[in-house]
């Protein structure tokens, strides 16, 4: 049985949707989960949602916390017993095959890259998230937020990354990668996006060239290529846009009776319309690059999105997703060697 440890006290909505999230992943999805936080305290939310006798959740005691406020390095340094520490340290040990947290992304990435090490080839991690396209398909845009300020090197493993994690997870053929600027012109962008143009056209992908941000959900590219900054605002507008649209919905067609007998009518239209969209049916965001499985969501993870992050976090870990990554790096650098 897969196992995943989770940062039970990460998250704006901790420790409640985190525990009620991974009640619902172990029920519904058949795998186990430690939850790494204050024993009594978790005890008493457990037992406020039914308790979980006789299922595989256990309790990993961690007395501390990391806030979204502070310093991660610092909190890394000086908070040993941090909930995220302790989930992932139970990855490291073998304990657990996966981690999950919904809390503070710069401590995450920093527990989960002192603790299982980074692969060879690969500079910096990467979050990579999915976003939904009007083709169905989903498209993965990496970097969203772990990696703010970067060069044009790490752009191009991170379309290698993404351009692999797009063809094992959702079985692309061929992804076509583009870079996000302002403009499909090469001449346009800032110098980070013209520096990385040759060296993206100098990977054995296949490289479209730029695309610019109404693209992302065209389904032009299957992977989309941005430094952190740039991506994870790009995640924070479209969730906000989501939120704006299935409200504004809602409301439309209730304000009046024909509106109303039309919305009964097209009820499951509208409920399917928001779950293509709703952020949380997608799970969390797998960091990319580092030697063990780690999702992370955001802040306002609901109990759903929880849900579904922690069996994304298992499928990457049955799916091997790391191992062949490594393994396809490993193999792009030889046929680099043998090219020069």
């Amino acid at each position: 049985m897969t196992t995943i440890a989770v940062d039970a006290m990460g998250g704006d909505l901790a420790p409640g949707a985190i525990v009620a999230g991974a009640l619902q992943a172990v029920r519904r999805h058949g795998m186990a989960v430690i939850l790494a936080g204050p024993i009594d305290l978790i005890h008493e939310h457990l037992n406020q949602l039914g308790g979980a006798a006789g299922l595989p959740l256990t309790i990993a005691d961690a007395p501390q916390a990391v806030s979204m406020d502070e310093s991660p390095l610092v909190a890394h340094r000086r908070k040993p017993g941090s909930s995220v520490r302790v989930a992932t340290a139970l990855v490291a040990r073998g304990e657990a095959d996966a981690l999950f947290s919904a809390g503070h992304t710069g401590a995450t990435f920093l527990a989960a890259r002192a603790a299982f090490g980074v692969m060879a080839g690969v500079d910096r991690p990467a979050l990579a998230s999915v976003f939904p396209t009007v083709k169905g398909k989903p498209a993965v845009m990496l970097e969203v937020g772990a990696n703010v300020d970067v060069d044009a090197g790490l752009l191009a493993q991170f379309a290698l990354m993404g351009e692999l994690y797009s063809r094992l997870i959702f079985h692309t053929e061929n992804p076509r990668v583009g870079l996000l600027s302002i403009g499909e012109e090469e001449h346009k962008g800032n110098d980070l996006t013209r520096n990385a143009l040759p060296l993206l056209k100098a990977l054995p992908i296949n490289f479209i060239g730029n695309v610019e941000g109404r693209d992302i959900f065209s389904g032009i590219a299957d992977v989309v290529v941005c430094d952190g900054f740039i991506g994870n605002v790009a995640l924070k507008v479209s969730e906000g846009l989501v939120d704006m649209f299935v409200t504004m919905l809602r409301d439309s067609l209730s304000q009046t009776m024909t509106r109303k007998i039309g919305s009964l009518l097209s009820r499951e239209a509208y409920r399917e319309f928001k779950k293509h969209l709703d952020y949380s049916e997608y799970g969390g965001a797998p960091l990319l690059g580092v030697k063990g499985v780690c999702a992370i969501s955001h802040g306002r993870s609901n109990a759903n999105a929880v849900k579904n992050a922690i069996r994304v976090a298992a499928e990457f870990a049955e799916g091997r997703v790391n191992e062949k990554i490594e393994e396809e790096l490993d193999r792009t650098a030889e046929s680099k060697v043998a090219a020069q």
